[in-house]
């Protein structure tokens, strides 16, 4: 309905490439985003990602440098309208924010692993 704000949206970027993982390939993010900011009823706010899981902190560090990467082109090619980058659960925070993460989701860290086999 046109009475309603736009909704604020996050743009979910496959950085690792899994067959597992929803989302866009990075190369695919810019003409994505362009095609999402000409829609009214959304206001495309950032990228988001969840990488492989690894222990890898180096491999953790690039997948998110390079969404932090794409995120900075497309606010560029938007007039600098992107200010969210989520990225990091609670095995990579700490990864996913030293290379600029705005959002990070951490639920295991604070309802512990669950089950999610039933």
């Amino acid at each position: 309905p046109p009475n309603l704000p736009p909704l604020n949206v996050c743009l979910q970027v496959n950085v690792s490439g899994e067959a597992s993982k929803s989302g866009c390939a990075p190369l695919e993010a810019p003409a994505l985003a362009a095609a999402i900011v000409r829609l009214p009823g959304l206001r495309l706010r950032g990228l988001m990602a969840i990488p492989e899981p690894t222990d890898d902190t180096a491999l953790q560090r690039r997948r998110f440098a390079g969404l932090r990467e794409t995120l900075a082109s497309i606010s560029a090619q938007t007039g600098g309208r992107l200010d969210t980058l989520s990225m990091g659960m609670s095995d990579d925070l700490e990864a996913a924010i030293m290379e600029g993460a705005t959002l990070v989701r951490v639920g295991t860290a604070i309802f512990g692993k669950r089950d999610y086999t039933t």
